[in-house]
């Protein structure tokens, strides 16, 4: 017979394996590297393990979420990330699986390119919000319990966030207002 918390590393390790893909790629998303999501992402899924005996019946994956957003928010507002401030972002364009896309269907890579290094110039909770709503296809609502914020600030982080995408891929391609 298996201990209990045999039974809750199984459990865990069967999170993991069924959330830790999306996760990853909500990850890279919010912080726009690969290595960097990586290492939110095991931050967050070690959070979940230490909580893991309440949050298994209820949301680990919005837990983690969450964790993710306010760790990547943290290193972006930290002294330490000026380490980076040199480093051009499209230069890490090619990190992980949302860099360089191949041509889709419809041939739209390039665009598809600009607006992924304009998302990686938001800030972290700007950035989780757009992913969350536009790219997940969450609602207000859901987004709001992702990320442990209110609708009202969903709503705001969005309109802002929005307006500075399109400023950005507007001056990006030169492209006017239709």
């Amino acid at each position: 017979m298996e201990s209990p918390r045999g039974d809750a590393e199984d459990e865990f390790r069967a999170f993991v394996a069924a959330s830790g893909p999306r996760l990853l790629k909500f990850a890279v998303l919010v912080c726009g590297d690969r290595g960097d999501a990586e290492d939110l992402l095991q931050d967050g899924l070690e959070r979940v393990w230490l909580r893991w005996s309440r949050l298994r019946e209820q949301e680990p994956e919005a837990y983690a979420r969450r964790t993710i957003v306010n760790r990547a928010t943290s290193r972006w507002r930290s002294p330490w990330n000026s380490r980076r401030s040199g480093e051009d972002v499209e230069s890490r364009q090619g990190a992980g699986e949302f860099g360089r896309a191949d041509a889709d269907d419809f041939g739209r890579a390039d665009d598809r390119e600009l607006v992924l290094a304009a998302l990686r110039r938001l800030p972290p909770r700007m950035r989780a919000v757009i992913v969350l709503r536009f790219w997940l296809g969450y609602t207000e609502s859901e987004t709001a319990a992702q990320l442990g914020g209110s609708v009202g600030s969903v709503k705001s982080q969005a309109s802002r966030g929005l307006r500075r995408l399109r400023a950005d891929l507007k001056t990006s391609t030169g492209v006017a207002d239709a």
